[in-house]
């Protein structure tokens, strides 16, 4: 009905002006410019006409053939339709807070006879949004078995869906062989990681965009599970007592373990100012913990191990700590030695090499305490047999018993 009012507003207008034959009717200035513009913005068209006259300018929604306007007064119910113009010359539909009922074209008239009109259209373009029955969450897994992680976004115009490593590391992509494709990004709504590793455990983003800003994305974590291992990197620790030794465990494990000490054969160690324990997390699956033992007495000689536990199992690893001599420990010192001739000990020869090495890594004294000096210093004796010693002691008891009696 209103169509047809505006059309037969035309025929009034065109009755009523006298402008036809040599009279100048309107034209249009320049094409209306098509629009696209997102969801929740404004948008305007413009119009613009020449030598319009006592004509008259409307709008209209093409596709529904509902009126917008006509000149200066707004026809529709849509609150958020209004009109302008400047000079007479220029004609503007605007359009407030722009939704998806709103796309389509629309349609620019003159009331002339016949009418003239031209159409631009207006897209409404919708930024991306996950669609979240859709969407995975946090997805856990065993080391060795396949994470599928989906990510569905919805928008105008469709979304592109790719995924990344938060940390920035490549993502391991398997073919139908087993062959590995390792790459920093992976493009489509479904992501498929089979023979997964504890490496591969980590945040992945979803990332989708269409173009229209902003672009979306999702943190998806996946955990891979697996039993706890440990590495040593020393076995065999030695430190001298009064001194502090520091023990090292590595440990792996998805979820993450509980750690602690136990004193061989099965004391369980307490944190204490004798024992300081510490566990420094390396990454998501790595950790590193150590117990430092303060001023070492002879009773913390022995066995330790670190023990680490979580819900696949449990592992442990031993570590031996034994005494080396150090600077809290008594020093032997001797005058410096001389060679002895074969004049002053018959024929003996003394080997006066011996193992630094061997002495070091020994709680016992060095064979060169078994060697004797006088006063002055010179060796008197030097052997190891505790036999030749003791013999020797006797015949010089014999002689000085001798040396009385004359």
């Amino acid at each position: 009905m209103l169509v047809h009012l505006f059309v037969l507003s035309t025929a009034l207008a065109a009755a009523t002006s006298g402008k036809h034959g040599g009279v100048e009717v309107p034209e249009f200035g320049e094409p209306i410019t098509n629009l696209t513009v997102p969801i929740g913005r404004d948008a305007t068209f413009k119009c613009i006409v020449v030598n319009l006259g006592n004509y008259r300018v409307g709008w209209v929604k093409a596709d529904t053939k509902a009126i917008q306007a006509i000149h200066e007064h707004v026809i529709t119910h849509n609150h958020r339709v209004s009109v302008s113009h400047a000079d007479h010359s220029t004609w503007y539909l605007h359009i407030k807070n722009v939704q998806e009922e709103d796309r389509g074209q629309y349609m620019c008239q003159i009331n002339t006879d016949p009418m003239k009109s031209q159409m631009g259209y207006l897209e409404v373009v919708i930024p991306p949004d996950f669609i979240p029955e859709e969407t995975s969450g946090d997805t856990m897994v065993p080391e060795g078995g396949t994470a599928r992680v989906s990510c569905k976004a919805r928008g105008i115009p469709p979304p592109r869906v790719m995924w990344k490593r938060e940390d920035g590391q490549e993502i391991v992509v398997r073919d139908n062989t087993g062959a590995k494709n390792k790459v920093l990004g992976y493009q489509g709504e479904v992501l498929k990681l089979t023979k997964i590793s504890r490496s591969e455990m980590g945040t992945y983003l979803c990332i989708a965009g269409n173009g229209v800003p902003p672009t979306v994305s999702k943190r998806i974590h996946i955990s891979v599970h697996f039993h706890p291992v440990i590495q040593v990197p020393n076995q065999l620790v030695g430190a001298p007592l009064g001194t502090d030794v520091t023990l090292e465990c590595y440990v792996e494990s998805s979820p993450k373990s509980i750690n602690y000490w136990v004193k061989d054969p099965g004391e369980l160690i307490i944190p204490s100012e004798h024992h300081e324990m510490t566990v420094r997390q390396k990454s998501m699956f790595e950790a590193e913990m150590s117990m430092t033992i303060k001023n070492i007495r002879r009773e913390d000689l022995g066995s330790y191990i670190c023990v680490a536990k979580n819900s696949l199992g449990d592992v442990e690893s031993k570590i031996r700590l034994y005494e080396i001599p150090g600077n809290d420990r008594h020093i032997y010192q001797y005058p410096e030695e001389r060679t002895v001739s074969d004049d002053e000990y018959g024929t003996e020869i003394y080997d006066e090499d011996f193992d630094e090495k061997d002495t070091e890594k020994s709680n016992r004294v060095s064979d060169r305490a078994n060697k004797w000096y006088s006063n002055d210093g010179k060796i008197i004796v030097s052997t190891n047999n505790a036999s030749i010693f003791n013999a020797t002691i006797i015949i010089v008891t014999i002689i000085s018993l001798l040396d009385t009696l004359s």
